[in-house]
């Protein structure tokens, strides 16, 4: 009897709605599980009506455990003979937990759907190698295009060796980020900044220069009802240690996590300042125009975790990192209303079309959100 007249086989149709289950799951932990990917795992058996789940799971908070063994714990005997949906390839190493690929095989899983392979070192088809051999049926690429989408961070941190970038900003119809001083600005309505909070959830961290951070006095956390406990770790490029201690980033730091980075001369006693608040301090070093070498930045955010970044400005924060070439993402909120001449640029600098369309960057989405104009683009 051939392997594939031993069990039932679902369509390709069935294939694309139990993958996109799959997906829909580790969408729900992008920014919890770093610094391992957020994945879904669903098991499937067929039964008379068709595909039946009878276990499913996410990614555990902080990376363990993984997708995979929890969605076939649920399933228990059922999984043998069953199909496991992945939205990544299982792994093949010994990290923090066992191999996912050998809990799978033990499973006695018959079939196999993944997404996409594994660019990671460690693994990079080793997953399903193992599974094959196993004689386990393994199919790759249902879902792989928003798979790509969803393990970007993962995907960029193991090949790049630093985050994912995702450049929001919200700028006026005449194309302005600030009042002049520079002092904050209501740039955009309700709806918008409900969305900007929803991007913050479901990322690593945020991180904005030491001139938004004295400028608006943020808080940079999550403030959506039910989604409070999301907040990313919120990080604060400082190169000299300017970051106020009496501020609402600094007084907070014992509640939601505060990175902030200073150059490796910046002042010890502004350090232990910060410290004692709970602030961790982070050392980078400069750039030949004086200020935080941003690669090194990212590297250094990399070599710590962090898969998925959100830079939420300002101006020279966001002109720098795309002047750096270190943007792969860009967000851009644009209100309905003008600041005048004498406001700050959106981009110290440089015009706004250097934003809405960079070189190698495409547009892949744009609408209303409320009375705001949204636009996202992807580097190509």
């Amino acid at each position: 009897m051939s392997l594939l007249s031993a069990f039932a086989v679902t369509t390709p149709e069935e294939d694309e709605r139990l993958m996109a289950r799959a997906l829909s799951l580790g969408q729900a932990g992008l920014g919890r599980t770093w610094p391992n990917p957020s994945v879904g795992a669903v098991v499937v058996v067929q039964g008379e009506d068709g595909p039946r789940i009878v276990g499913e799971a996410l990614t555990a908070e902080a990376g363990r455990p993984h997708a995979e063994p929890l969605a076939l714990a649920k399933a228990g005997d059922a999984a043998r003979g069953a199909t496991l949906y992945v939205t990544l390839e299982p792994c093949s190493h010994f990290g923090r937990t066992p191999p996912c690929a050998d809990a799978v095989i033990a499973s006695g899983i018959r079939r196999v759907v993944a997404a996409i392979e594994d660019p990671d070192r460690r693994v990079r088809g080793r997953g399903v190698a193992r599974m094959r051999a196993a004689g386990i049926w393994v199919t790759v690429g249902v879902g792989a295009e928003q798979a790509l989408i969803d393990h970007a961070g993962h995907i960029s941190r193991v090949t790049r060796a630093r985050p994912h970038v995702l450049l929001k900003m919200a700028v006026s119809a005449d194309g302005k980020a600030g009042l002049p001083g520079p002092a904050p600005a209501v740039i955009t309505g309700p709806e918008a900044r409900e969305k900007v909070h929803l991007m913050r959830a479901f990322s690593d961290a945020i991180m904005v220069g030491i001139g938004t951070a004295l400028a608006d006095d943020p808080q940079l956390t999550v403030r959506v009802p039910g989604l409070e406990d999301r907040s990313p770790v919120r990080i604060v490029l400082d190169s000299e240690l300017r970051l106020p201690p009496g501020g609402r980033l600094a007084r907070s730091a014992g509640q939601v996590p505060l990175w902030v980075i200073g150059a490796e001369d910046a002042p010890l006693e502004r350090e232990k300042a910060l410290v004692d608040l709970g602030v961790e301090v982070l050392r980078a070093p400069r750039g030949g125009d004086g200020r935080l070498d941003l690669e090194a930045v990212l590297k250094l955010l990399g070599l710590l975790g962090i898969t998925r970044l959100m830079a939420e400005g300002g101006p020279l924060l966001a002109a720098a990192l795309l002047e750096a070439g270190l943007v792969d993402e860009v967000a851009l909120f644009q209100g309905p209303s003008s600041l005048g001449p004498e406001a700050v640029d959106a981009l110290a600098g440089q015009p706004l079309q250097r934003l809405t369309d960079p070189v190698g960057f495409a547009r892949v989405e744009q609408g209303l959100v409320g009375a705001d104009r949204f636009s996202r683009l992807r580097r190509l």
